[in-house]
């Protein structure tokens, strides 16, 4: 999500919880009222009457977006799980379907704002999945709701929605296009609208930045992101390596950037053991601890991280982009015995729960509540732990079942 995601959550709504009915009770009351007091302060940023009266016209109080936004994790989805998700074999292969598909697009991408086409790819294939999710919640009808209900981050999601009416009022965007997140990314890259102001461009020529149904327009958005964020087409955004024994993990860390010969010394080798190499600052990073993988990353990590401002999201654009490269994945062993599932074995586990009577719905690799609460019933009936993550071992059983 372009700022500038992730297991079950537990949600918290208007009817079932005392203390948030409070606040959602009279602002859909006065929800009328306070879409009255946004028109006039659109009209003081130039927004004209009957572009804020369209966008607005049969929008309710949507409660849902109000449970999204309260929710609270229950569940931590291990680092293993969450890349296994998002850099699959699936992945890699619509990826470079997709990448022929929109060659052209992603070159003149590349050529205007350097930053490579793999890269941007890989952004647009952990955003939406290449175009295939894009969110389906109205955008001036979440923000207008969290704006009323007097969220916490009120005027945040206020500057949101008059960025979005003026996306309206200059015809870049169809109205009913504008959908996404609860929180109101949107589009193939995932962009926030106050994002999109100072950074969508026009990729094909048209006139419009239209990031949902324009492919050239989003890869090009994408890649002048991270122009901003001051990626360098000169240089990797790191690599796997192999730490020493005895590696002290308090020297590791994004933002902790020493000189690579600084690694070197310290006895840090490429995965394969040859020595490393590159130039500039780089941190090392430890995403399962000291146990588990290790990277060496650098400047252009952060400008990945700066797409969504989580490590394990930039380290799965990271890997992501290099399988699209054609090399290979990561190397060494993350630290569990159970291995994590890709979307296609999450997919065989839900079609195998579905035949032993459990309802989790459409078997499509979403692990949500229902999922997670039919595992630990497999888990207790083989008295394993009941913690309903989908891995190997509980879907190995299922199979032998």
């Amino acid at each position: 999500m372009a700022f500038g995601r992730s297991g079950k959550t537990a949600t918290l709504s208007c009817g079932a919880a005392a203390a948030l009915l409070a606040i959602c009770a009279p602002a859909r009351a006065d929800f009328q009222d306070c879409l009255g007091s946004l028109q006039a302060q659109a009209a003081a940023q130039g927004i004209s009457a009957q572009t804020f009266r369209a966008a607005t016209a049969g929008i309710t109080y949507d409660e849902k977006v109000l449970e999204l936004s309260q929710a609270q994790p229950e569940f931590k989805t291990p680092i293993w799980d969450y890349m296994a998700a998002l850099v699959d074999e699936e992945r890699v292969d619509d990826g470079k379907a997709a990448m022929r598909q929109h060659a052209q697009a992603l070159a003149n991408a590349e050529a205007r704002y350097g930053v490579d086409r793999h890269t941007i790819a890989a952004v647009w294939g952990v955003e939406s999945n290449f175009g295939k999710n894009l969110g389906k919640m109205p955008l001036v009808q979440s923000f207008a709701t969290l704006i009323c209900a007097n969220h916490r981050r009120k005027e945040f999601f206020k500057g949101e929605l008059m960025a979005t009416l003026k996306i309206i009022e200059r015809g870049d965007i169809d109205p009913s296009r504008l959908n996404g997140s609860w929180a109101g990314a949107f589009g193939q890259t995932q962009f926030m609208p106050t994002t999109y102001q100072r950074l969508a461009v026009d990729g094909d020529g048209d006139g419009r930045r239209d990031l949902v149904d324009s492919v050239p327009d989003a890869v090009a958005s994408t890649a002048n992101f991270l122009r901003v964020a001051r990626w360098n087409n000169g240089q990797p955004w790191g690599y796997e390596v192999k730490v020493p024994r005895g590696f002290n993990a308090g020297a590791a860390g994004r933002k902790n950037k020493k000189a690579i010969a600084h690694w070197a010394s310290l006895g840090v080798t490429r995965i394969d053991g040859r020595p490393l190499s590159g130039e500039g600052p780089a941190g090392i990073l430890l995403p399962a601890g000291i146990d588990g993988p290790a990277f060496l990353v650098t400047k252009n990590f952060d400008a990945l991280y700066s797409y969504n401002a989580a490590e394990s999201y930039g380290l799965a654009i990271a890997v992501l982009s290099d399988r699209l490269r054609g090399r290979g994945g990561i190397q060494a062993d993350w630290p569990t015995d159970d291995p994590p599932l890709s979307r296609a074995e999450r997919r065989d586990l839900q079609a195998r729960l579905t035949k032993r009577g459990f309802d989790v719905g459409e078997p499509d690799g979403k692990v949500g509540s229902k999922t997670r609460d039919a595992i630990k019933e497999v888990e207790r009936s083989l008295g394993m732990p009941p913690t309903g993550r989908p891995g190997a071992k509980v879907l190995e059983a299922l199979r032998r079942g």
